[in-house]
């Protein structure tokens, strides 16, 4: 497996979303998930991507099991502050003792004395992304997490890198999705910030198990995903008619 630096953090070029192994998409089988952590050890891919909004943080506790006697082994990101995800109403929250309260939670969900990085998963608006990525820092100072990242940004990179250095942004790409070639690759490399895509098969748009718009889509992906294969579906109709 070939190894990529993201920032001064080395990891395996392909990393493991591991989201769908607790119910986001539909219900997964635990079993597997685990097992798939496990084997990609075996073949080299070390970097583990979990949040504390993903299952509600049952999948921080997934990961934990699955690395269990193995930590080692591993490269383990994870993010906070999407509240979304949390059924909260607001969207983010980025203030600095949410952060350290997350954080402090996550690390014992995972069993782990140290999260490797550890993303701003949605940049809060009524917080200026200088107190979050500040008290994110305070939380590196204290040996608790290694490195930082942040996730689905853009005007606010450059000033989150000048408190703190980033690691790592993550944005969603894939052949569907390439908004971030213009600008945003042309910055992280300027920064010298490692770029994560997530959802890099389109969000099962490019493995041949979704054919048509109308596909079958779990409750648990909502009206977003449908809507995003409906448009997808729609263009690709559209032109091969044209």
């Amino acid at each position: 497996m070939q190894r990529r630096r993201l920032g001064q953090l080395e990891v395996s070029a392909v990393g493991l979303g591991c989201g769908t192994m607790t119910p986001f998409y539909g219900e997964p089988d635990r079993a597997a998930g685990i097992a798939t952590i496990r084997r990609a050890r075996e073949i080299g891919v070390d970097f583990l991507d979990t949040a504390d909004g993903y299952g509600r943080g049952r999948n921080e506790e997934l990961v934990a099991e699955a690395v269990r006697e193995h930590r080692g082994d591993y490269v383990i990101a994870s993010k906070f502050g999407n509240l979304g995800l949390l059924g909260d109403p607001r969207f983010a929250d980025g203030r600095p003792e949410y952060v350290r309260e997350a954080c402090e939670k996550s690390l014992g969900r995972l069993k782990t004395d140290v999260i490797d990085l550890y993303y701003i998963h949605r940049v809060d608006p009524t917080v200026p992304i200088e107190d979050t990525i500040g008290a994110m820092s305070k939380l590196v100072r204290e040996g608790k997490v290694r490195f930082l990242g942040i996730c689905e940004a853009g005007a606010t990179i450059r000033r989150a890198h000048a408190v703190h250095p980033l690691a790592a942004l993550q944005i969603e790409y894939s052949l569907w999705t390439r908004d971030v070639e213009s600008k945003i690759f042309p910055l992280c490399e300027a920064l010298g910030i490692g770029f994560v895509a997530y959802s890099p098969l389109g969000r099962g748009l490019l493995t041949g198990t979704v054919t048509t718009a109308t596909h079958s889509v779990p409750a648990t992906c909502g009206a977003t995903c449908r809507g995003f294969r409906a448009r997808i579906y729609g263009a690709t109709s559209s032109s091969s008619r044209n």
